[in-house]
C-alpha cells in the first residue's frame, strides 16, 4: 500500500512535468503544498467529482493561483472531467488548464484566482453565503446547507492589503466554517520574504478574532490531519492553519529557493527530483494503485446521495422552501419578475419632481427588493449617501444572520470580493455601494467579476464634478471611461429614475456584472413614448428629435442629458435641426445590430457633439473626427456643483456654440 507521501508526490511530479512541458509556470508552490492538498482532498473535503455544482459541496479556493497545477492535479487525480491530455496541454491556447485557475474553464474551479489575496477574500463571500442560506433554509433535522469553505494561500496573498480587509471582516463576522491553510514557505519571487515581510502572522489573525493553529509541519500528514480536525471543531471563529513548508519540495538544487517559484525545473533537475522522491515512472504516468487511492468518485457519489435523500425528505416536509432553494441556487428569477420589474419602471413618470439618481436607485430597490429574496445589499460605510438601503433591508452581523444587508465598513475592495463570492456560491444577487471615485480601490474585483461573468451590481454614486465642494479628490473624472474599458461589464449612467429602473431590470436579467453610475444632484425626469422606453434597454436611443434629417446630433448621459435637451431646444430656436441621443449604457448600444445603430446615429450626420462631465477620450468613437466632445480634460475644483458646471463649460450656451461651430 502506498504511503501518503507517495500520494502527495503524484501532485509534485504531475505539476513539475506539466510546467516543464509548457516551458513556463510555477512548480515550486504545488510541490510545497502537495502534502497539504493530500490531507485536505483525500481526508476532509466533501465533494463529488461527477457533479462539480452539487449545492452542498465544500468550496475550495486556491488563492495563490499561480500554483494552478496543484489544483489541476488533484482535480484530475480525484476523478473530475479533466484528462491527462488536459494536463499535458497546460497553459496552451484553448486549454482547459490555463496558467491560472479560471471559473467556467475547468470543472471544479470555484473562482478565478491569480491576483494575490483575492481568492482568500472571495472565499469570505462564499462563507457568508453558506451562513446566510443556512439561517434561511435549514430546519430542525434538515441541515441542507452545511458545508465548509477551504482556502490555500501563501506569503504573497498575505502581503496584499486586501488580506487584512478579508481577515478583519471574517473575524468580525465569526465565519466558523472558513478554514484557511497558509503555505508558509518564506519565499517569493524576489527571494527570502523575511527581508520585506516580517509580520507575526498568527498574532495578526488572532488579533482579528481568528482561531489560529500555528507550528504545523506542512509535510507531516499526521500534523495536518490533527490541525484539520481542530479547525472543523471550531464553529464560532474562522481558522488559520499555519503550515511550514519548503517551496519546490523534492528538488535537490531548487528546493527552498526562489528559483523554483516561477520557472520550469528543466530536464536535469526533473530527473534529480524523481530520484530524490523515488519516483520511477515516466512523465505523465501515474501508477494505477496511486490513481485508485486518489479516486474520490465513489465517496463523492455517496456523499451527494446522502444529501439528496435528506433534501427529498426536506422537500416533503417543506415543499415551498425546497422549491425556493432550488430556484435560488439555479439562478432563475421569480416567476412574477416580469410584472414586478415592469411595475417598478411604470411607477416613475415625467410629472415627478427632480430627483438624484442615487435616490431613484433607492426607490427602485424599494419596488423590487420585496420580490427578490436573493437580492443582498451592502455599502462601504456610505449607506446613507449612496441609496443602497431599502424599506425591506435588514442588517446582518455576527449574532444575526436573518438579514439581507451587510455593512462592510471602509473596505471597498473586500466588498467587491465578497460580492463575487456570494454570486459564485449561488443563491444570491449581490449589490454594493460606494462613491464612484472609490471604485479604484475595488477595480480588480470588478475586473474579475466581469472576467467570470458574475451577476452582481455596483452602485457608484457622486458621479462627476457635481459632487462640488469636496473637490477633485472626490470628483470622479476618468472613472466612467475607465470602467467602460473593462470587457463584459455593463456601465449604466442613467439620466432619470426611469432609466435607473430599466438599468436595474436589465442588470438583474444579465449574466454579467453591472455598474450604476449615479448622481448626487437632482435630475429632471424626461418624457418618453412606449417605444422610447423599450429602447432604453438597447443602451442608447433617440430621446428628442427634429423634423426630417437632423443637422447635428447631441449625445449625452446622466446629468448631461437635460443639458443636451435644452441645447437642442436652443438650436431649434435658431432654426437648426438637432437630435438628442441618450446613451445610458454604451456597451449595450455597441452590441446592437448595425441597422439600429445607423438609425440612432446615421453616418450621414457628421456633426455630432458628446456631452458628459467626465473624461473625453471614450467619446471619439461616437462623434468621429468631425465631431466634438464637451467633457473634462483635467481634474475638477472645489466649489458648489452648479458653479463648477458653468466653469467647465457644461452650459447650454457652450454646447450650442460647439454645435454651431461644427455646422459652419
Amino acid at each position: 500500500m502506498r504511503s501518503r507521501k507517495e500520494l502527495a508526490d503524484a501532485i509534485r511530479i504531475l505539476s513539475m512535468d506539466a510546467v516543464d512541458k509548457a516551458k513556463s509556470g510555477h512548480p515550486g508552490a504545488p510541490m510545497g503544498m502537495a502534502d497539504m492538498a493530500e490531507a485536505l482532498w483525500r481526508g476532509v473535503l466533501r465533494h463529488n467529482p461527477a457533479d462539480p455544482h452539487w449545492a452542498n459541496r465544500d468550496r475550495f479556493v486556491l488563492s495563490n493561483g499561480h500554483a494552478s497545477m496543484l489544483l489541476y492535479s488533484v482535480l484530475h487525480l480525484t476523478g473530475y472531467d479533466l484528462s491527462m491530455d488536459d494536463i499535458k496541454n497546460f497553459r496552451q491556447l484553448g486549454s482547459r488548464t490555463p496558467g491560472h485557475p479560471e471559473k467556467g474553464v475547468t470543472p471544479g474551479v470555484e473562482t478565478t484566482t491569480g491576483p494575490l489575496g483575492q481568492g482568500f477574500a472571495t472565499a469570505v463571500g462564499m462563507a457568508v453565503a453558506e451562513k446566510l442560506l443556512a439561517a434561511e433554509f435549514n430546519r430542525d433535522g434538515f441541515p441542507i446547507v452545511d458545508h465548509h469553505t477551504y482556502v490555500f494561500l501563501g506569503d504573497g496573498c498575505l502581503m496584499e492589503g486586501l488580506s487584512q480587509e478579508a481577515c478583519s471582516l471574517a473575524g468580525t463576522l465569526g465565519l466558523g466554517k472558513l478554514i484557511v491553510m497558509y503555505d508558509d514557505n518564506g519565499i517569493s519571487i524576489d527571494g527570502d520574504v523575511h527581508q520585506w515581510f516580517g509580520d507575526d502572522t498568527p498574532a495578526r489573525f488572532e488579533a482579528c478574532g481568528w482561531h489560529v493553529i500555528s507550528g504545523v509541519d506542512g509535510h507531516d500528514a499526521a500534523m495536518l490531519d490533527a490541525a484539520l480536525v481542530l479547525a472543523r471543531k471550531e464553529t464560532e471563529r474562522p481558522t488559520l492553519i499555519c503550515c511550514k513548508t519548503t517551496i519546490g519540495y523534492g528538488s535537490p538544487k531548487k528546493g527552498g529557493t526562489a528559483s523554483s517559484h516561477g520557472s520550469p525545473m528543466g530536464a536535469d533537475e526533473n530527473a534529480a527530483v524523481r530520484a530524490a522522491l523515488g519516483w520511477k515512472d515516466e512523465p505523465f504516468v501515474i501508477p494505477q494503485d496511486i490513481k485508485d487511492a486518489w479516486d474520490a468518485r465513489e465517496r463523492g457519489a455517496a456523499l451527494e446521495g446522502e444529501w439528496k435523500a435528506l433534501f427529498a425528505a426536506y422537500a416533503k416536509a417543506y415543499p415551498d422552501l425546497a422549491a425556493e432553494f432550488e430556484r435560488r441556487m439555479g439562478g432563475t428569477l421569480p416567476a412574477d419578475w416580469e410584472s414586478v420589474s415592469s411595475s417598478a419602471i411604470a411607477r416613475f413618470d415625467a410629472d415627478k419632481p427632480k430627483v438624484a439618481t442615487r435616490i431613484a436607485n433607492r426607490d427602485v430597490l424599494n419596488a423590487i427588493a420585496p420580490h427578490l429574496p436573493e437580492l443582498f445589499g451592502g455599502s462601504a460605510d456610505l449607506t446613507g449617501s449612496v441609496g443602497t438601503w431599502h424599506e425591506k433591508a435588514s442588517r446582518i452581523g455576527r449574532n444575526d444572520w436573518n438579514g439581507n444587508y451587510l455593512s462592510y465598513g471602509v473596505r471597498e475592495f473586500v466588498m467587491g470580493t465578497v460580492m463575487n463570492g456570494l454570486a459564485l456560491h449561488g443563491g444570491f444577487i449581490p449589490y454594493g455601494g460606494t462613491f464612484l471615485v472609490f471604485s479604484d480601490y475595488a477595480r480588480n474585483a470588478i475586473r474579475l467579476s466581469a472576467l467570470m461573468k458574475q451577476r452582481l451590481v455596483w452602485v457608484l454614486t457622486h458621479d462627476s464634478i457635481g459632487v462640488g465642494e469636496d473637490g477633485p479628490t472626490h470628483q470622479p473624472v476618468e472613472h466612467v471611461s475607465s470602467l467602460r474599458l473593462i470587457p463584459d461589464l455593463l456601465v449604466w449612467r442613467p439620466c432619470d429614475a426611469v432609466e435607473s429602473a430599466v438599468a436595474w431590470k436589465v442588470a438583474l436579467e444579465s449574466a454579467q456584472p453591472s455598474c450604476m453610475v449615479l448622481t448626487r444632484q437632482g435630475l429632471t425626469p424626461q418624457t418618453r413614448t412606449e417605444e422610447q422606453l423599450e429602447a432604453v434597454k438597447r443602451g442608447a436611443y433617440i430621446l428628442k428629435d427634429c423634423e426630417g434629417t437632423p443637422e447635428v446630433i447631441l449625445i449625452a448621459t446622466g446629468s448631461e442629458v437635460q443639458l443636451a435637451v435644452s441645447a437642442a431646444e436652443a438650436l431649434a430656436g435658431k432654426g437648426r435641426k438637432a437630435r438628442v441621443v441618450s446613451m445610458p449604457c454604451a456597451e449595450l448600444f455597441d452590441a446592437q445590430p448595425a441597422e439600429y445603430k445607423e438609425n440612432v446615429l446615421p453616418r450621414a450626420v457628421r456633426a455630432r457633439v458628446a456631452v458628459e462631465a467626465a473624461s473625453v477620450d471614450g467619446w471619439w468613437k461616437y462623434v468621429g473626427l468631425d465631431g466634438a466632445v464637451v467633457g473634462m480634460s483635467g481634474f475638477g475644483e472645489s466649489a458648489p456643483g452648479d458653479v463648477l458646471f458653468k466653469h467647465f463649460g457644461f452650459t447650454v450656451d457652450h454646447v450650442v456654440d460647439v454645435a454651431e461651430g461644427l455646422l459652419k
